[in-house]
């Protein structure tokens, strides 16, 4: 299928949405992660059948959605709104459409808070690579115990400096190990030669990310606990931060309960039991100076959590199926699409192509 592109207000912001298929198709709900927009999911929509009504958003900051800025004391809430309002757009979806939500990294933490929010709203889950439902850093164990009282070493203040001002400059280098291309390549896939044809269009993706402390990455506070900084109450990685998203027990909560896919390579970097972005990681490498040692301050367990969480969701009545991809970083839609492909296609009642 091929994309059209949208502009919609909803929830009193501009947004750019990407649409697919015909206005009666089965719809599905695509949600973005990080640094991109929804153009990331253009090389899966390529892939779709066009049974299905495809819609992706570029959430607030992000591609050619409003700058506006994120209320970090909200937790993802702020992305979650914005998508919610899409509902409802006659343009988008059909009266009272019941979409298949994929949530990409970041993405993921906004379809679940979508699903808290709007369950009746909600026909399935699919999470891909999705951050922890306990936030990102900041905790110990699987039931998101903070490491510190005020979370140190998440948030704003653990941005790479050099990162955000190549992306700010529009940087389209490969030299530097903290230009977005080279992140791009090393980060986001396993094997940079999976995003092939697509590179540049994916790093105009990542390129589109509004820079500041409203947005990415936000502020910070310093803390007197190691690394010395913690989450502030604005901008993206605050959002992230487990000091304003924390929504497991929400999510085991929730009435009803749509099936849930969560898919994951195993040679993440990014969401991972020993992700390189986690700064408690970093220290126990000797990348990051004074870590104070693993009683402390250990690793997030990331995977860990979001399978407790998970566990406990099935326990209360709902399901999920875990899909683990050897060999697949942190975008298994770009890196693994047929597998990906057949995986939502199962969850929205879809005959494989």
């Amino acid at each position: 299928m091929k994309t059209e592109q949208h502009v919609v207000t909803a929830n009193g912001i501009t947004q750019a949405v990407r649409v697919a298929g015909p206005s009666d198709g089965v719809p599905v709900l695509l949600v973005h992660g990080n640094c991109s927009s929804a153009a990331f999911w253009e090389p899966l929509v390529r892939r779709l059948p066009a049974t299905l009504r495809v819609v992706a958003p570029d959430l607030r900051g992000y591609g050619g959605t409003q700058t506006a800025p994120v209320d970090a004391g909200r937790g993802l809430t702020d992305f979650a709104d914005d998508v919610a309002a899409l509902l409802d757009e006659p343009t988008l979806f059909g009266e009272g459409a019941r979409p298949v939500v994929v949530g990409h990294s970041l993405g993921g933490g906004v379809a679940m808070r979508l699903l808290v929010d709007h369950p009746d709203r909600v026909a399935g889950l699919l999470l891909a690579a999705p951050v922890s439902p306990y936030g990102f850093g900041g905790t110990r164990d699987l039931a998101g115990t903070p490491t510190t009282p005020d979370f140190a070493g998440t948030g704003g203040g653990t941005a790479s400096p050099d990162f955000v001002a190549r992306l700010a400059a529009g940087d389209r280098g490969a030299e530097d190990q903290t230009s977005p291309r080279s992140v791009l390549r090393t980060a986001y896939v396993a094997d940079p030669a999976a995003l092939g044809d697509d590179e540049e269009l994916l790093l105009d993706s990542l390129l589109s990310t509004a820079t500041g402390t409203d947005n990415y990455p936000g502020d910070a506070v310093p803390s007197p606990h190691w690394p010395g900084t913690a989450p502030g109450r604005r901008g993206v990685l605050n959002a992230l931060a487990p000091a304003h998203f924390r929504i497991a027990d929400e999510l085991v909560a929730v009435t009803p309960k749509p099936p849930v896919t969560w898919i994951r390579g195993d040679a993440d970097v990014i969401v991972s039991d020993t992700s390189l972005f986690d700064l408690a990681q970093l220290g126990a490498l000797g990348v990051v100076p004074g870590w104070p040692g693993p009683d402390e301050c250990p690793p997030q367990p990331m995977l860990a959590q979001t399978r407790a969480v998970l566990d406990r969701y099935a326990a209360a009545g709902g399901s999920y199926r875990e899909v683990m991809l050897p060999g697949c970083g942190h975008s298994p839609h770009l890196e693994r699409p047929t597998e990906f492909v057949a995986e939502l296609l199962a969850l929205a009642g879809v005959d494989a192509i």
